[in-house]
């Protein structure tokens, strides 16, 4: 079981509450919807309600962070240990994807393990998974297509329902402020609020959860998340059972000066999934080389390639 099974646990119930959700594409950060009251009191404080406000406000703001992360591709490095009951090290895994859009839909490519290209057989694997999905959508129904981006909408509705709980799950506390990239940012605290009754199904999760937030107080987008597991998380019957002290560090950074895109993952998580024994994972990832491509570009199959 690789840890692309062990990241959408941890962020269902945290991660999520900021990243990684579609919006209207009408949206823009000078709408109203930004607009907040942020400034600090005689003593440089920030009341509860202006720190709610503030949250929301990343909240929205990551949502357009995600519409505009489709047009650009970018290269993920994902490096996995496996530890012993010890602590030390049984086993390392090193993963290299190209991340690309595709008639809309975001997909990976494996591009290198351990740090070396592919070999000609698992290249080829690579290259027969990515045209079967041009193929797919190129061959879609006009039916099937209006059924899947319905789905997509109401799933996109569900998140944004999700993302509306956050601000009303936690008590917040202004640590202070740190500059990070030369640029300075918020240090705020979230502890699980006493009787938060959530009202979507995946916000139950998020009392299992403290966090501390960086927010830049110019562009009011996270800059880093320190997101620590507090209470056993069971998912499921037998699916998986997180534990207490789990953690994942996420950071983000500024590109082309017009989004926030992710830099940098930590995680060290305690966990049993299914049935098998409990083991611990640490993994770290790192997003380099973002580039944005027009939104007219469409990446093709190798059958659509006319040879000269």
């Amino acid at each position: 079981m690789t840890s692309s099974f062990l990241l959408p646990l941890i962020f269902l119930s945290a991660f999520t509450m900021f990243g990684q959700q579609n919006q209207s594409p009408d949206m823009r950060p000078s709408d109203p919807v930004f607009s907040s009251d942020l400034r600090p009191d005689a003593n440089g404080a920030l009341s509860e309600q202006q720190m709610q406000q503030l949250f929301r406000t990343v909240a929205d703001k990551d949502m357009e962070n995600d519409k505009r992360l489709r047009d650009y591709t970018y290269t993920e490095r994902a490096e996995e240990h496996r530890l012993d009951g010890k602590g030390q090290v049984k086993s390392t895994d090193v993963k290299t994807y190209e991340m690309m859009e595709l008639y809309g839909e975001q997909v990976q490519r494996l591009i290198e393990k351990n740090d070396k290209p592919l070999d000609p057989k698992d290249a080829a694997k690579e290259e027969e998974k990515i045209q079967k999905l041009i193929d797919k959508r190129k061959n879609e129904s006009e039916k099937d297509r209006r059924k899947r981006e319905e789905k997509e909408e109401k799933d996109r509705e569900h998140d944004r329902q999700f993302v509306r709980e956050v601000a009303d799950a936690y008590n917040f506390h202004l640590a202070g402020t740190e500059s990070l990239g030369g640029r300075e940012a918020w240090v705020i605290d979230a502890q699980p609020r006493p009787g938060y009754e959530p009202h979507v199904k995946e916000a139950k999760f998020l009392p299992k959860f403290r966090f501390r937030a960086w927010i830049d107080q110019k562009d009011s987008q996270w800059v880093k998340l320190d997101i620590e597991c507090i209470d056993t998380v069971s998912v499921g019957l037998f699916l998986a059972r997180i534990y207490k002290g789990s953690r994942i560090m996420i950071e983000q950074t500024q590109v082309n000066d017009e989004v926030w895109l992710p830099s940098h993952v930590q995680l060290k998580v305690d966990v049993r999934l299914a049935l098998l024994k409990d083991f611990k994972v640490e993994q770290e990832q790192t997003f380099r080389d973002y580039k944005k491509f027009r939104t007219s570009t469409r990446i093709v199959g190798t059958s659509e390639v006319q040879p000269k």
